[in-house]
């Protein structure tokens, strides 16, 4: 079992029993069991899909909800910035886990590796944004300076 914090503190219980597994199949018709299963695969849209993933954490967490008085439209404004981070990182943990306990090692290494291409990607994609000069990118696009506008293709007004 793992947890996390939302944005007011409070701690939330993340277990994949097969109760929890039936919960997120009939609520949200979407197997856990299966994360190769669809285009793109589950693990992929878990893993860039933040919305989705809050949908499942809160039928996941919804008995502790439900015990709590809160509902999905207000556990969900609770999973901003570092929260809804903190909650992927229990949730993927937690579903790696599972399937390293049910010896279905080939999926927890699927979900691994899908882990460890979007930290890549995201390292890339921060990599190449802090090289990028904007003033030059402009340059190179229309030529010449950035801060000049471009020349007018009209040579003369029309009568």
């Amino acid at each position: 079992m793992t947890s996390f914090r939302d944005t007011t503190g409070r701690t939330w219980q993340v277990s994949l029993t097969i109760e929890a597994l039936k919960r997120v199949k009939s609520l949200l018709q979407l197997d856990l069991t299966e994360p190769l299963l669809g285009e793109p695969p589950l693990m992929t849209r878990l893993a860039t899909d933040v919305v989705l993933l809050c949908d499942v954490l809160f039928v996941l967490v919804k008995p502790q909800a439900d015990a709590a008085g809160v509902s999905d439209e207000v556990f969900g404004a609770s999973l901003g910035g570092e929260a809804i981070l903190a909650a992927q990182e229990a949730f993927t943990q937690e579903w790696l886990d599972f399937f390293q306990n049910l010896r279905r090692t080939h999926l927890a290494t699927a979900i691994q590796k899908q882990r460890d291409l979007v930290r890549a990607m995201v390292a890339a994609g921060e990599q190449r944004l802090a090289q990028l000069q904007p003033d030059q990118a402009v340059a190179e696009l229309f030529g010449g300076s950035s801060t000049a506008p471009p020349a007018s293709s009209v040579s003369s007004p029309v009568p």
